[in-house]
């Protein structure tokens, strides 16, 4: 019997959500992505269903989710982690958690650099050994990102800041989320957001002193 999964990412600008055939092998039925990084909260839910209807399924028929747990903005993580948690518990099907940058770099081969945008003059970082992650995830100016890699993938911009060959997917894939779970007979942790710092928004409390 196949496993039918629904894969959720909003740790970057783009909203992506597909559905994933595991039967042995994997397949993308389907997948939707829109790159726009103030739309998480409008575009996920239409692209899930989007995404659905053109696997050619119900979420009915789905049997887990997973979701990038970031790093990522606070805002864009909360967006993706809850809709996942609440597919979850509605169709009562696991959800799994997986680094966001994982889902990057388990696509690509070699000594693998992966960046994504952490503002303020920043990246998300880690670094990759043919698709298994050696060091990170962090963030840094990108003059203190460790080097060594061979190539680069992620965000085009930031990727091109340190002078290697840019590979790979710009932002997580659906297929990348699904491979990027380690043990899938394993009881799924709790969701954990890798915020990597403190969200910009602060409580009042906080303001005061």
């Amino acid at each position: 019997m196949s496993d039918l999964v629904l894969a959720i990412d909003t740790a970057t600008p783009a909203v992506t959500a597909g559905v994933v055939r595991r039967d042995g092998d994997l397949s993308v039925l389907a997948e939707r992505i829109t790159v726009d990084p103030r739309a998480h909260a409008e575009r996920l839910t239409p692209n899930v269903l989007a995404a659905v209807g053109d696997a050619g399924v119900t979420v009915d028929d789905l049997t887990a989710v997973v979701v990038g747990c970031g790093p990522g903005p606070f805002t864009g993580l909360r967006v993706g982690m809850a809709t996942a948690a609440a597919y979850g518990h509605a169709l009562g099907i696991p959800v799994h958690g997986v680094c966001s940058l994982d889902a990057i770099g388990i696509e690509t081969s070699g000594e693998a650099l992966v960046v994504t945008d952490a503002r303020r003059r920043e990246v998300y970082w880690a670094r990759y050994r043919d698709g298994v992650r050696i060091d990170g995830p962090a963030v840094n100016a990108p003059a203190d990102v460790p080097s060594g890699a061979a190539v680069a993938s992620g965000s085009p911009e930031h990727a091109a800041l340190f002078g290697l060959d840019i590979v790979g997917p710009q932002y997580p894939t659906v297929a990348g989320l699904v491979r990027a779970v380690a043990d899938w007979s394993a009881e799924p942790d709790a969701l954990v957001p890798l915020y990597l710092r403190r969200p910009d928004a602060k409580p009042r409390a906080e303001q005061k002193r």
